[in-house]
Formats: structure tokens, C-alpha cells, sequence
């Protein structure tokens, strides 16, 4: 499955996005700079024009687990995502809201390092993360050196993966046997991004 993500863009080349590539994506994440420029009415006309996709607000959430996760469902998002470094009061709470409300809480790894905490998270109640390289590492290839050794431990979640996708970076990260594959630049900053969107369904 894809998921395209849509950051660092204006409200109207978000939407113009999503029209060129619809036939090829599953999620629509609604990413953090959009989320933080034009605020939780993008998340609910996003998914007013596009009932029947999954729609993921990336709100980072990090603090106010309870607050935040009810913002982003209530802005009518299916998904929401909550920092792994956070509190774990704030993520049983984001994952409780999720629970009454039916909808699905990505638990993002961004920065974390140490199975330990992945164990944790488990014992929480997590079933989805998000094997997440950041925009500043994407750069060094040596971020990416820790996949393989967290191949065994992630095999029980619904895992997501994100860090600069494109054909070659899916033959990557398929060591970790992804359900989603987050893909941002490779599809919104191309000159042709249906044709974009389509190679990376064929590659996946």
C-alpha cells in the first residue's frame, strides 16, 4: 500500500496533488508543516473530497496525547500519528481515543534506536509504527545501517515506513516487509507525479 505525503506545499498543490495520483494511493497523510500552515480544516475537507481513502493526520503528537488525537479524528482523519519518545501516559491515551472511536494510532520511531523501547511499546497496546528516517538524515546513508537489526523485533506490527522512498529505497526497506510505504518528494516534487506514483506501485 501507498502512502503519499503531503508536505511542504500549499493547500492548493496538496489537492491538485491528490487528483493526479489518486488511482495509485491508499493513505493520504496530511503532514506536519500542512497541518501546522492552514490547521485541522485541510484534514476535514481532504477527507470530505475523498471519503473512501484513509486519510493520516501527522500530527507528531508528543504531549496532550488525549487532546490532540481527538482533534485529529474529530477533523474526521481514520489515522493519527504520536511520537515514540513521548510519555507513556500520552501514548495510552492517544491509543485509548483510537480505541472508542475505532480509528488507528502510528506510533512513529523517528530517532529511537534502542529495541528496548519497541518492546515497550508493545506492551502498551501499539500495533502500528513507523519505521521513520527524518528529512536531515535522509542524506546520511548510515541511518539506515539499523533496519536489518530491527527486522525480528517489528515482524508483530503493522509497520509503516518513510524516510526519502523512492524505486530504490522500496527494495530497502522491504527487508522490513512494510504494509505501507510512505513516499513524499518522489511523487509531489516530480514534473509527472501520476507517472511517479504508478513506478512506485509497480516496484512495491
Amino acid at each position: 500500500m501507498i502512502q503519499v505525503a503531503l508536505d511542504r506545499m500549499s493547500r492548493q498543490e496538496c489537492f491538485n496533488i491528490v487528483s493526479e495520483i489518486y488511482h495509485y494511493i491508499d493513505y493520504i497523510e496530511i503532514g506536519t508543516g500542512v497541518i501546522k500552515q492552514y490547521g485541522m480544516p485541510i484534514v476535514q475537507e481532504m477527507k470530505e473530497r475523498y471519503p473512501e481513502k484513509r486519510i493520516l493526520a501527522d500530527m507528531k503528537t508528543c504531549d496532550a496525547g488525549k487532546h490532540e488525537t481527538l482533534q485529529a479524528f474529530e477533523a474526521g482523519a481514520d489515522a493519527t500519528t504520536v511520537m515514540a519518545f513521548s510519555a507513556n501516559k500520552t501514548i495510552e491515551d492517544a491509543l485509548q481515543i483510537a480505541e472508542e472511536l475505532k480509528k488507528q494510532v502510528v506510533v512513529d520511531l523517528l530517532g529511537v534506536t534502542s529495541r528496548d523501547r519497541i518492546v515497550q511499546l508493545e506492551k502498551l497496546g501499539v500495533t502500528s509504527v513507523s519505521m521513520h528516517i527524518g528529512k536531515d538524515m535522509q542524506a546520511n546513508t548510515s541511518s539506515l545501517d539499523y533496519l536489518d537489526d530491527f527486522r525480528d523485533i517489528l515482524k508483530e506490527f503493522n509497520i509503516f515506513v518513510a524516510g526519502g522512498i523512492n524505486p530504490d529505497r522500496v527494495k530497502l526497506f522491504s527487508m522490513l516487509h512494510p504494509d505501507i510505504y510512505i513516499v513524499g518528494s518522489y511523487i509531489t516534487g516530480s514534473s509527472n507525479p501520476a507517472e511517479a506514483a504508478k513506478k512506485i506501485q509497480e516496484v512495491i
